[in-house]
């Protein structure tokens, strides 16, 4: 069953590798990658988001926050795993815990520093275009690391996350308990 997640990322990857070679600097500067999670949809910034993969196999550390996953060896490395709709503190979604399904896990990019981390979404919707979302009025509870809301044709709501100041949110980083 992992075996088809991993066609479909691989074709996925492609997909989008494509469409962004075409493209030009301002084009994916407003391109982002749109993901859902908690019955919410999200907006990265495509220099953001390091890769997304399926989700691996993730050891569990004790005395951890519930919303800390555990760790996962990507390719020699360690990274932190956390189930984004609980540390937002939504219910947690258990298709997130574990291989197959549209689970998906983004880690961190570049812009995050040197914090090997990465968050686990229910699933990775593909790229939008800000110049086909109109600006939406921000949430009053916003965190910081919160950026622009938009809304779509459809009058859905977009939410960015900004995982670079994410990446520096104190909350996020005190994974123990």
């Amino acid at each position: 069953m992992a075996r088809p997640a991993k066609i479909d990322l691989r074709a996925f990857q492609q997909e989008l590798a494509t469409r962004l070679s075409t493209k030009t600097a301002a084009q994916v500067e407003s391109s982002r990658l749109g993901l859902s999670f908690g019955g919410e949809n999200w907006l990265v910034r495509l220099a953001d988001a390091g890769e997304v993969l399926a989700v691996p196999p993730i050891a569990a550390v004790p005395l951890t926050q519930p919303w800390f996953l555990g760790i996962a060896n990507i390719r020699g490395n360690l990274h932190g795993v956390v189930d984004f709709a609980a540390f937002r503190g939504l219910p947690a979604d258990a298709s997130t815990k574990g291989p197959g399904g549209q689970a998906r896990l983004v880690l961190f990019g570049a812009r995050a520093g040197e914090l090997r981390a990465g968050v686990v979404v229910t699933r990775v919707i593909g790229l939008r275009n800000l110049a086909e979302l109109a600006p939406a009025a921000p949430r009053v509870d916003a965190p910081g690391w919160y950026g622009e809301r938009w809304m779509d044709a459809d009058g859905i709501a977009w939410q960015e996350i900004d995982l670079a100041r994410l990446a520096r949110d104190p909350a996020f980083l005190q994974v123990g308990i």
